[in-house]
């Protein structure tokens, strides 16, 4: 079983691993395919104007465009779990959590990156920016990852998936071949936003400290904070309807 996490728009700079190259990575053997990606990014960076990359960066903060118009080939990395500093990631407080917690999470966590793509949670990164949904060049970037990755994907999460993306996320792996539990969050009634990046965030932490390997063990846990409502199921999903209490 795999769980799936989106990344975050925010992240946490520098970093003390070696720079971009394929051992960084998940499925080395299409590296070429996210090289090709980032080097068209590359070339945007270095084309285009602060002003330019303000607007497609979103970022009205001039010196924080010159933070992320640095080419990104030899800046250090580190791991893509801990690169990301949103709301779901602060949730999880992976630093926290024990030895064992955090290699059940580098080995069984796949993050979908606006430009790498799909990372292991272990994959070193660099820090970079990339708008979610921002075009690159004449590339659908997301459309590219999952022309090239689903079937590499398909067969490294085996038969049991715990989506905890975002619906955007889609867009980069959807899930066909194995049986998926995914998750709604209701408070007061009204489905929540950013209390879902939060509880996204808890039930990975849950799912790690009692290292779930399973959809059977992971229906015998509680997650702090939630109570099942309802279970709805169509085709190879499950959705869970979760009250926040």
């Amino acid at each position: 079983m795999k769980i799936l996490l989106a990344p975050a728009e925010t992240k946490n700079s520098g970093g003390d691993g070696t720079p971009f190259n394929k051992k960084n990575f998940v499925f080395p053997e299409l590296f070429e395919k996210r090289e090709e990606i980032f080097n068209i990014y590359e070339e945007l960076l270095s084309a285009s104007s602060i002003e330019e990359l303000s607007k497609w960066f979103g970022l009205k903060k001039l010196d924080e465009v010159e933070r992320y118009k640095e080419n990104l080939r030899n800046k250090p990395t580190m791991k893509a779990i801990n690169r990301y500093n949103g709301v779901a990631f602060d949730a999880l407080d992976y630093m926290s959590l024990n030895k064992e917690s955090q290699d059940f999470i580098d080995e069984n966590v796949v993050l979908f990156s606006n430009l790498f793509g799909p990372l292991k949670a272990s994959d070193l990164i660099p820090d970079y920016k990339y708008k979610q949904g921002a075009k690159l060049s004449n590339k659908n970037v997301e459309k590219f990852y999952m022309d090239n990755f689903t079937d590499s994907l398909d067969d490294f999460v085996g038969e049991e998936v715990i989506d905890l993306r975002a619906g955007f996320y889609e867009k980069f792996y959807k899930v066909k071949k194995a049986n998926v539990i995914t998750f709604k969050f209701i408070k007061d009634g009204k489905v929540v936003s950013h209390w879902a990046k939060f509880y996204r965030g808890k039930v990975l932490q849950e799912i790690a400290k009692n290292k779930i390997y399973s959809h059977s063990e992971f229906m015998n846990i509680q997650i702090p904070g939630l109570k099942l409502n309802e279970i709805q199921e169509k085709k190879n999903i499950k959705l869970l309807i979760m009250d926040i209490v």
